[in-house]
């Protein structure tokens, strides 16, 4: 079964492109142990929030940007394997490729598909989400999703992911279910919206907030703790 790892992390954005360089390098590397599919996302359009957002969960400074990054597996063991073994590539290393940002902040998980539309797109622009929902409501989640995400394809999206979480790691510092305050009866859901471009994005979503198809449908989340923002992928696999 696919499985899906989300990360989110705070990079200095005076390090842009020694992030690309270093995603670009560990994406790769992780191509050859069986990773199939890599994306990187610069934050672009991410509110900074009150209570939960992007930038309190990966407690992000002025001065850093937020990014939000997706890797593909086959499986979970393919993964693990990965993972396992990335210490023996150079590419993986942090000694030869060191994280140009401060990895006891980065926020990360795994995943597991619940609803996929569409397919993904070169390039593009991202809207990422991050959203607590009751352990006995994933079918609810799922069912609601399938109502909502094919307006959000009608009115110009190309690919949506939905994702549960299967293994969601404690942090020091922080972590997925501290990003969106979830209780212990409660899961993480990992999702994303990519658009053509930008303009695509701004223009659908103004059209999908005066769609009378989801004006009074009612959500199986607490809306007030999701988190949401929108990226530009920078490196791709």
């Amino acid at each position: 079964m696919t499985i899906i790892q989300g990360f989110i992390c705070a990079v200095p954005t005076a390090n842009r492109a020694a992030f690309i360089h270093h995603a670009r390098l560990a994406a790769e590397g992780f191509r050859d142990r069986g990773l199939s599919g890599a994306w990187e996302c610069w934050g672009e359009d991410v509110p900074p929030g009150e209570v939960t957002s992007f930038p309190l969960t990966v407690k992000a400074g002025s001065d850093e940007t937020v990014v939000f990054s997706v890797y593909r597996w086959p499986s979970k063991a393919v993964q693990d394997d990965a993972m396992a073994g990335a210490m023996d590539d150079p590419r993986l290393s942090p000694q030869s490729n060191p994280m140009p940002f401060d990895g006891k902040r980065v926020v990360y998980g795994s995943f597991e598909p619940l609803l996929e539309l569409g397919s993904p797109q070169p390039g593009g622009f991202i809207d990422g989400f991050v959203v607590p929902v009751a352990k006995g409501e994933r079918e609810t989640f799922r069912a609601f999703a399938e109502v909502c995400d094919p307006v959000f394809i009608e009115h110009g999206a190309c690919w949506i992911m939905e994702a549960w979480g299967v293994d969601i790691p404690e942090g020091k510092l922080t972590d997925f279910r501290r990003a969106v305050q979830a209780k212990p009866d409660e899961e993480i859901v990992f999702s994303w919206v990519q658009w053509p471009d930008r303009a695509a994005r701004d223009a659908g979503n103004q059209k999908i907030m005066n769609d009378p198809r989801l004006a009074d449908k009612e959500i199986p989340f607490d809306g007030r703790r999701l988190i949401f923002g929108g990226f530009e992928p920078v490196v791709t696999l």
